[in-house]
């Protein structure tokens, strides 16, 4: 079993906003093998509060204007350190990068396969020379 067509679309509409917004190490899993609450998880990273709520704000205006999706749970939101988009088909997380280091969510889904994030993500990264996953 591998990730639907919708939550692929959604990792990418996902990305992309994220790295509008300037968010670092954008990495994106295919959990369905692992998880049966959702099929992918989509991580990056920002140096302070305001920028991960930057990031939030364009990761759901994005999907709720181009893929007409909706969270159906959000969580950290007030403490901006760590926000949790859940949209069922994927989970969005946007944490500070000291808690990024501290929680180390790759080193728990690193057996799971990667998603390809688009050209434009990866060009964004490499322009700022923060890591996106190939």
């Amino acid at each position: 079993m591998t990730a639907t067509e919708r939550a692929a679309e959604l990792v990418r509409v996902a990305a992309e906003a994220a790295a509008e917004k300037l968010a670092d190490d954008i990495i994106a899993y295919d959990v369905s093998e692992q998880l049966v609450i959702t099929d992918a998880f989509l991580l990056c990273s920002a140096s302070n509060d305001r920028q991960v709520r930057a990031i939030v704000d364009e990761v759901e205006e994005r999907l709720r204007v181009e893929a007409d999706a909706k969270p159906v749970r959000r969580e950290g939101e007030r403490e901006g350190r760590w926000v949790l988009l859940d949209y069922l088909d994927i989970v969005v997380h946007v944490q500070h990068e000291e808690d990024r280091a501290f929680y180390a969510l790759e080193r728990l889904w690193k057996d799971c396969p990667s998603i390809e994030l688009p050209e434009s993500v990866r060009r964004v990264a490499a322009q700022r020379g923060r890591g996106a996953n190939p």
